[in-house]
């Protein structure tokens, strides 16, 4: 009996042993760093899951793996290192996909293979490798549900559709939105309306003559709840997360909604590429392919959840909580012709800033 015991004893440390040796992948090495848009409490989170899934991987912004900003920003700077060949980091997590057609093109990036991409991913990727959606951010509508008699006693009728967010001119002073200057969804959202089978350059007039105010989300969402704007374009996580940290700490949740619009929602799904070692700041593809692929594991998926954003995975029917179902909002969408992004990205700022931007400056 006591020889029996030993060898179940010896079984369980075995089994133990190899559970922790799949916990984590200590052949991952070397030095990460990683561009990203997004947000901060979402990058410490996939912070401490790198950590414990590649413990020998050694972020390289100081004690973060990650440098966050706006995609927007964040390409201004990329643009200005690929004057130096070489950017500043091993991998790109940022908002808008046009980006990585223009990476791909000129040569910056790495493939990774990501076996049975086609029957895992939901949202389409590049089929050689050079990138994959990660996450998916919502650009929808918000209001204050409490107050919209108030608005319509005031002539203001809170806008169900895009189109009526531009150009019902009961809203004019009334509204918000995000300054696509510095942020990348904002960018894709502009860039998806003002297609010429949308509602072309004609919108981003009706966003000037209705006073649209170019403010943070968070901005955004304290007008809303105050009564100082009626409707905000904003990102469905920032409502979310908003509803979530209320209700967590005990206070009214029925000041904030967000709107569907009924003309469709903008998916923006956000991608993941690798560096090639010829222009990275660690030259450390190899450790990046680990990591993109972790990316697209169950594990980090639900992370991207609990960030408030949508799975790219077909076969998860979680959705970010307090969302309505991933794949209602799929046949919802308004398509986004992401080459044309890429290609026409300067005239895209230039309308903005002539149309808007410059608009708003004058009169006031």
């Amino acid at each position: 009996m006591k020889k029996i015991a030993a060898l179940l004893l010896a079984l369980c440390l075995l089994l133990s042993a190899s559970g922790n040796a799949l916990a984590a992948d200590e052949s991952v090495e070397g030095t990460l760093v990683i561009y990203s848009s997004m947000y901060q409490f979402v990058l410490d989170m996939l912070d401490d899951a790198i950590r414990a899934e590649f413990p020998n991987l050694k972020p390289g912004n100081g004690e973060s793996f990650f440098v966050y900003g706006g995609t927007s920003r964040l390409i201004n700077r990329i643009y200005g290192e690929m004057e130096d060949d070489v950017l500043g980091c091993d991998m790109l997590l940022v908002a808008e996909p046009a980006l990585s057609l223009e990476l791909k093109e000129a040569g910056y990036l790495e493939p990774v293979a990501v076996p049975g991409a086609a029957e895992l991913l939901r949202f389409p990727y590049d089929e050689e490798g050079y990138w994959y959606p990660v996450r998916v951010c919502n650009m929808v509508l918000a209001y204050n549900p409490e107050l919209e008699a108030q608005w319509a006693e005031q002539g203001v009728t809170v806008p169900k559709t895009f189109r009526d967010f531009a150009m019902d001119h009961s809203l004019k002073g009334h509204i918000a939105m995000g300054d696509p200057m510095s942020s990348g969804t904002t960018f894709a959202a502009v860039a998806s309306l003002t297609q010429s089978n949308h509602y072309g350059r004609q919108y981003l007039k009706g966003l000037a003559e209705n006073r649209i105010q170019i403010i943070t989300g968070s901005e955004s969402i304290k007008k809303l709840r105050s009564g100082e704007i009626a409707a905000a374009m904003i990102l469905e996580e920032s409502v979310l997360k908003a509803l979530r940290d209320a209700e967590d700490s005990g206070d009214s949740v029925t000041n904030l909604a967000c709107i569907y619009p009924e003309d469709g929602v903008i998916l923006i799904p956000s991608t993941v590429m690798t560096v090639c070692d010829e222009h990275s700041a660690n030259r450390n593809a190899e450790a990046c392919r680990a990591v993109e692929q972790w990316f697209l594991s169950e594990k980090a998926q639900k992370l991207i959840l609990e960030g408030f954003m949508h799975s790219v995975f077909r076969t998860m029917d979680q959705v970010p909580a307090g969302s309505i179902d991933t794949n209602e909002l799929i046949k919802k969408t308004m398509d986004v012709n992401w080459e044309n992004v890429y290609r026409s990205r300067e005239e895209i700022n230039d309308a903005w800033t002539d149309i808007v931007a410059n608009h708003l400056i004058t009169d006031e």
